[in-house]
């Protein structure tokens, strides 16, 4: 039994595991004007990528405005981080031009609305009341010695802690 290709991409912007991006692909070629843009949305996407893997470090934090006749647009945060672009900008070009996109020139556009994060958010540990009284339980049963003394009261603390 052979099955018909699939017209869907791989991924819609790194979304190659999540089951919704293949629904919103469906969606918008279901429309003939959303379906027209599909090809360009890629293409940004493709070099969105390619960019980030030339320049790692520092373009988490850019994106790509626009690529037309050889002209590649770049949209920064802050102007620290673009001049720092611009000193890395034949970089990025080479390893541009070696992937197979023309570009000629790069300009960069200061968009100050986009915010640099300030700081990792921090992910708090939330665990369900059986895990706690798991804890509790496991306390409870160890034999009161020298050695386990510390473990028991750290445990204890989590219980408590989390209650």
């Amino acid at each position: 039994m052979s099955s018909l290709p699939s017209n869907r991409p791989f991924h819609i912007f790194g979304t190659s595991t999540r089951k919704t991006s293949h629904a919103a692909t469906d969606f918008l070629r279901a429309n003939d004007r959303m379906a027209s843009l599909l090809p360009a949305v890629g293409r940004m996407a493709r070099l969105q990528a390619d960019c980030a893997a030339a320049l790692p470090a520092i373009f988490h934090n850019c994106d790509v405005l626009s690529f037309q006749e050889g002209v590649l647009i770049l949209a920064v945060p802050s102007s620290a981080l673009a001049a720092r672009l611009k000193q890395l900008m034949p970089k990025l070009q080479a390893t541009l031009v070696q992937r197979g996109w023309q570009v000629e020139s790069t300009r960069i556009k200061l968009q100050v609305t986009r915010a640099l994060p300030d700081r990792p958010e921090m992910r708090t540990l939330e665990l369900p009341p059986r895990a706690v009284q798991a804890f509790e339980e496991l306390a409870e049963s160890l034999p009161e010695t020298q050695q386990n003394r510390d473990l028991v009261a750290a445990l204890r603390a989590l219980a408590a802690k989390r209650r």
